[in-house]
């Protein structure tokens, strides 16, 4: 009887654990997978490399409130997530389960960043404001820009190397390489340059680099765009009569100030391949990254007899066109004039 009585006990001990370890699975399951996440508006988070469970957790808390953590944290322990985490930007979602926020992360399941490339006078400015937007930092990818050893790898010299740039708003994953932004960028140069551009550009007997370098002129000269045709077709028309472009933003490069309001005789004399005042035809490279609706001015310039410009004397940031040396000149006057009244000397 004795040994009965043992065996009931240890039968019923047996099933009172197993009952314990199905309620306490039961618990967790409902805890991993039960909706979690109570959101208006999707949030996202951030993880670096060198994120943990416990920053991550910490993030998310932040981003969306959740009145526990447990689901993750069990997730993260059975998992090893520590040596499993994955750098991105990610959604946690309305109605989100821990199981399926910790399976989108180590899955990589990650939403794209919108990145703006915009049209800029230097590579210093695009890696600060593309890092702005990605996890790398401004530093490397700066240093892969003006790298002479890469940029004639990839088959462009220091000079033509900014027409690789198409200003644009562009999808990434946050978390992207400094090579592979420079490869997208190559990608997206390809498909813009198709048969019909590239037609367009030999027309004028022009390379898409010396498009580029062409528009990045027009884009100084104005921020109109209706007006970038026009100035590009002047330009044109100076290229096919061996006309120096006199271009003061070229001037402007050289001296390496865009601040300047006025161009001065001396700054005419200055010795620089960007110098279109004493060099015929266009400079070595772009004096910025050029715009997509200068490139295209380009490309589709308009069509007239104008050779000379000047900016309005009403500071509205277009111009007057003239054909003759004598009508620049009265348009240049009362330029100057303006100039002086509001005693700008520079």
């Amino acid at each position: 009887m004795k040994k009965k009585r043992i065996v009931i006990l240890a039968a019923s001990i047996i099933a009172a654990l197993t009952s314990i370890a199905i309620i306490s699975s039961g618990i967790l399951y409902y805890i991993v997978t039960s909706p979690q996440i109570n959101l208006e508006e999707t949030a996202y988070i951030y993880i670096y490399p060198h994120d943990n469970s416990d920053s991550v957790i910490n993030k998310i808390k932040k981003a969306a409130g959740p009145k526990s953590t447990l689901g993750f944290k069990i997730l993260a322990e059975h998992n090893n997530f520590d040596q499993k985490k994955r750098s991105g930007k990610y959604a946690i979602k309305d109605k989100d389960s821990w199981r399926t926020i910790y399976s989108r992360i180590i899955s990589k399941e990650q939403t794209p960043v919108k990145v703006v490339v915009p049209s800029v006078r230097s590579f210093e400015q695009l890696s600060k404001v593309v890092s702005e937007q990605l996890m790398f930092d401004s530093l490397s990818i700066h240093e892969l820009l003006t790298s002479k050893v890469f940029i004639e790898h990839l088959g462009y010299t220091l000079e033509t190397f900014p027409t690789l740039i198409l200003p644009n708003t562009y999808e990434f994953y946050w978390n992207i390489e400094p090579e592979q932004f420079i490869s997208r960028m190559m990608r997206e140069r390809k498909i813009f340059w198709n048969e019909e551009r590239l037609a367009k550009a030999k027309a004028i007997n022009m390379t898409p680099e010396e498009v580029a370098t062409l528009a990045s002129i027009v884009d100084e000269e104005t921020n109109n765009n209706a007006e970038k045709p026009i100035v590009a077709g002047l330009y044109i028309n100076r290229l096919k009569r061996k006309i120096p472009l006199q271009a003061d933003p070229t001037v402007k490069f050289a001296i390496g100030d865009f601040t300047r309001k006025r161009i001065l005789n001396a700054d005419l004399e200055i010795e620089s391949p960007y110098n279109t005042y004493k060099n015929t035809g266009l400079p070595p490279g772009p004096i910025r990254i050029a715009t997509i609706a200068g490139i295209e001015s380009v490309l589709n310039h308009a069509k007239h007899n104008y050779i000379y410009m000047c900016a309005k004397e009403d500071f509205s940031g277009t111009h007057n066109f003239a054909t003759t040396l004598a009508e620049h000149n009265a348009n240049a006057r009362r330029y100057q004039a303006a100039l002086n009244k509001l005693n700008i000397k520079k």
